[in-house]
C-alpha cells in the first residue's frame, strides 16, 4: 500500500493521477497516523510556503512521529515533491524560520537574486545526477520554487543562476525539487522507478 500524504498543500490530485498512471494500483491519500505506519511506501508531496506545509502536517496529531517511524526506522521507501522535499532538512527559512523533519541536514533558503535570473524558478530544466541513485537519470523536468536546498546528501542538481539543488536522499528516502506529475516521461518513469524501488 502506498500512502500518499494529505497535508492541504494543493497539488494531492495531480500526483495521485500521475502515480496510478505510473502503475500505482494501491494508493492511499490518508493522514491517519496508523495508516502511515502500515504503508510500504509514502509519498509526501507539497505546493506553497515551508512552514505552511510544515504547520499543516504537524496539526494531525501523531502524523509527524508516524512519518519519522516508517521512513527511519522500518526504512519505507519515502518520495518527497517540491515542498515534500524541502521538510526533509532542517530548517526552512520561508516567511521566517521554520523547523523541518531533520531528516537530510541542511537548510532551506531563497533562491539568490541575479541579472536576467527570474525567481521563481519556473519552468522545463535539466536535471544533473551528481551521484549514482537508482531513481535518477539525466533529463528534462519541470520545476516551480523560490527556495531551495543547501546541506548533504545532494543527488542531483540544475541550473538556475548556479547549480541549485534538484534532488536529495539518502538511503530509503529522496526528494525532488521538480514535479514529476508535471514533468510528463521523464516524471512518470521516476514514479515508475520509485514503484519498484527496493532500497
Amino acid at each position: 500500500m502506498i500512502a500518499l500524504i494529505d497535508v492541504e498543500s494543493g497539488n494531492l490530485r495531480s500526483v495521485a493521477n500521475a502515480l496510478a498512471a505510473a502503475g500505482a494500483s494501491d494508493l492511499i491519500v490518508t493522514a491517519d497516523p496508523d495508516v502511515v505506519r502500515g504503508a510500504d511506501r509514502i509519498v509526501l508531496p507539497g505546493v506553497g510556503a515551508f512552514g505552511a506545509v510544515a504547520a499543516n502536517l504537524r496539526k494531525v496529531a501523531g502524523l509527524e512521529d508516524a512519518l519519522g517511524e516508517a521512513v527511519m526506522q522500518r526504512a519505507r521507501p519515502f518520495l518527497g515533491i517540491c515542498v515534500g522535499m524541502q521538510l526533509m532538512a532542517e530548517i526552512g527559512e520561508e516567511m521566517g524560520e521554520h523547523r523541518g523533519l531533520g531528516w537530510i541536514e541542511g537548510r532551506v533558503a531563497r533562491l539568490p537574486a541575479a541579472t536576467g535570473i527570474k525567481v521563481p524558478h519556473m519552468g522545463w530544466n535539466d536535471v544533473h545526477p551528481v551521484a549514482t541513485h537508482p531513481l535518477l537519470v539525466p533529463g528534462e523536468a519541470y520545476f516551480l520554487h523560490s527556495y531551495a536546498f543547501t546541506g548533504a546528501d545532494v543527488l542531483a542538481t540544475t541550473e538556475h543562476g548556479g547549480a541549485v539543488t534538484a534532488a536529495i536522499g539518502r538511503d530509503n528516502m529522496v526528494g525532488v525539487q521538480f514535479h514529476p506529475e508535471k514533468s510528463q516521461r521523464y516524471g512518470l518513469a521516476l514514479l515508475e522507478r520509485f514503484l519498484s524501488w527496493m532500497p
